[in-house]
């Protein structure tokens, strides 16, 4: 089974990154305010980015990666990935 980190962006301009097995269930939660503590009073209003990775332990490195940066370069992160899929 494959896992997903995804990042999402919210009304207010925030980024909150993620892991799931099922990403647009996840991601509906997460539209639905039945996601993180987080989204709940983050209105989310896009899925900027997502990658897939093997298995959950790989999946909680990246998330745990992605976490520590600043929001600056998320910013990029999002910008350099969304370059590379077109």
């Amino acid at each position: 089974m494959n896992w997903f980190v995804y990042i999402l962006r919210c009304s207010d301009g925030s980024l909150y990154t993620g892991i799931t097995n099922n990403l647009e269930k996840r991601y509906n939660d997460h539209l639905n305010k039945k996601g993180a503590k987080y989204t709940k009073s983050h209105l989310v209003i896009k899925l900027e980015i997502f990658f897939e990775v093997k298995n959950k332990s790989e999946a909680s490195k990246l998330e745990y990666k992605i976490k520590k940066l600043d929001k600056k370069s998320k910013e990029n992160l999002i910008k350099f990935k969304k370059f590379l899929d077109e």
